[in-house]
């Protein structure tokens, strides 16, 4: 809030300086037209003022400023002839900087009252996030955590990514999936499977059942009234890990979803699932059976998981993002400079602009205990 008052104080200051253009412009065109020759008019470029001025500033700056304009070309047919004030062509002037003036004003304030409104809504889009996507702790248990989440509509900040973690008694589940589409739908179902993780994770259950309880919570509610038409269509890709403590191998299971990557020493291992599950959702239609594959996960490595909004990141060539190449031999020192890096690269494979929400987690097990 605090940034926000303080961009604001700029905004405003930058506004009154930028006013001293158009006035000055309004000064000069008044003196060099009361000095020209008889037949030379400059009035006309008055006009010019509140245009400027609408760039920048307000209604009640605009309004100012084309009542300016207006007393400058009054002054000038005053200084010049002060019979020209009343002739036809001089009225006409007149009365055309009053009209331009009035429709500079109404545009300022229907383009107040729209950016007030977008300011409400990236604020409720903002806190929707903080409650429904919050970022992860930067410690869970041993493990030290960074979340990024990079949604491709600017204005929406969140989307159908997601990821949560719950702390169990001997170590940390972590989901990370994708909802198929977009919108307000995508963010309700996205809120539901992660209500549902967060209710089931802690409890002392196999990996196999949680997954299939979260199944379970999707494909009911796409059986609710009115949500009929989507079974079938609706999913959701994830993949959930049972990460210990005291180290040893982490099982995870892939419903559809990118598998994760392990750095050793800045050298990349895709953790490939061999018997992938179909995606949350499409349980009724595949009645799964939940496989659970183990893998390495020791002191000093760092693990990446993410959405495809990464891998599948296209550059003005059609290119996808190469997240193995690009990762490999990066050595940071912790989970936040190691996404810090990989957001700062993969915008720029994009030229800065995504087509799909992307969400990355990194996980590190120092090397050493830390104090």
């Amino acid at each position: 809030m605090s940034q926000h008052l303080t961009g604001l104080r700029r905004s405003v200051r930058a506004g009154r300086a930028w006013v001293a253009v158009p006035v000055a412009w309004i000064v000069a065109v008044t003196v060099i037209d009361v000095l020209a020759p008889p037949d030379i008019h400059l009035g006309p470029l008055l006009v010019a003022a509140p245009a400027i001025t609408a760039s920048f500033g307000g209604p009640w700056t605009v309004g100012l400023v084309a009542a300016l304009a207006v007393a400058a070309q009054a002054t000038i047919g005053v200084l010049r002839d002060p019979d020209e004030l009343f002739s036809a062509n001089h009225q006409a002037q007149i009365i055309a900087l009053i009209l331009v003036g009035a429709s500079l004003v109404v545009f300022c304030a229907v383009r107040e009252r729209r950016d007030r409104e977008l300011t409400q809504v990236r604020f409720v889009s903002e806190t929707a996030q903080r409650v429904v996507l919050p970022p992860l702790p930067q410690h869970l248990g041993p493990l030290r955590v960074a979340s990024r989440y990079l949604a491709a509509e600017a204005e929406a900040q969140i989307g159908g990514d997601l990821y949560a973690a719950a702390r169990t008694a001997s170590g940390t589940r972590l989901i990370v999936g994708d909802v198929r589409g977009k919108g307000m739908t995508a963010v309700g179902d996205a809120a539901l499977l992660l209500g549902a993780f967060r209710a089931a994770a802690h409890r002392q259950a196999s990996l196999g059942e949680l997954v299939t309880y979260l199944d379970g919570s999707v494909c009911w509610d796409l059986a609710e009234p009115g949500e009929t038409d989507r079974s079938g269509e609706t999913f959701i890709t994830a993949v959930v890990l049972d990460i210990p403590d005291r180290g040893g191998h982490v099982e995870m299971i892939a419903c559809g979803h990118p598998p994760p990557l392990v750095l050793r020493e800045g050298r990349p291992t895709t953790m490939h699932a061999r018997q992938p599950a179909p995606p949350l959702g499409l349980g009724e239609l595949a009645r799964p059976r939940y496989h659970v594959d183990r893998f390495p996960f020791e002191p000093g490595d760092l693990l990446l998981l993410y959405t495809d909004g990464v891998t599948e990141a296209r550059d003005s060539t059609g290119t996808f993002y190469p997240l193995t190449e690009r990762v490999t031999g990066w050595t940071e020192p912790d989970p936040d400079s190691f996404l810090r890096r990989l957001q700062r690269d993969l915008l720029r494979h994009v030229g800065g602009h995504l087509s799909d929400d992307a969400a990355m987690i990194a996980l590190q097990r120092p090397a050493t205990p830390e104090a």
